[in-house]
């Protein structure tokens, strides 16, 4: 298990920000993980359209069966919309999101970006930063259950 600190998610996002050569009028944040991401990547592009969609696909460390999705969002007055989540382990999530978006509104342009993708996933995002080999525990996630402060 690899500790990753605010201060590599702050280097990492600046790195996720040069590779994405794109302008997107939306972003989709994939609930929880990417909901960090999702707001600084709209703060940096100035992209007030930030969204969420819920997915659950893991308990804990645990792998579910399957994915469930809650609470799309109406992107039907945008042309570009930015998928965003903080790691694409299998590519499962990543891939049910697209395919849920997609088939709600096909006229819209899409991409992906995660900060880590593990090269054994089923979809790749088109913007990265890492490899990952092993569990990523985040921040956000150890950080507000440390009492050793």
């Amino acid at each position: 298990m690899r500790y990753y600190s605010y201060d590599e998610f702050l280097q990492d996002v600046k790195s996720l920000i040069k590779r994405i050569d794109e302008d997107f009028d939306a972003i989709v944040a994939i609930s929880r993980g990417g909901l960090t991401l999702g707001h600084f990547l709209g703060e940096y592009f100035d992209i007030r359209a930030v969204y969420t969609i819920n997915a659950i696909g893991y308990e804990g460390q645990k792998k579910l069966a399957c994915v469930t999705l809650a609470n799309t969002p109406d992107l039907s007055c945008h042309k570009r919309v930015l998928v965003v989540d903080e790691i694409v382990d299998s590519g499962d999530t990543l891939q049910q999101v697209m395919d849920e978006l997609k088939s709600k509104f096909p006229d819209i342009i899409y991409k992906s970006a995660a900060l880590f993708y593990k090269p054994s996933a089923r979809y790749r995002p088109d913007f990265f930063v890492q490899y990952a080999d092993e569990w990523i525990d985040f921040f956000w996630a150890r950080d507000l259950h440390d009492t050793h402060d």
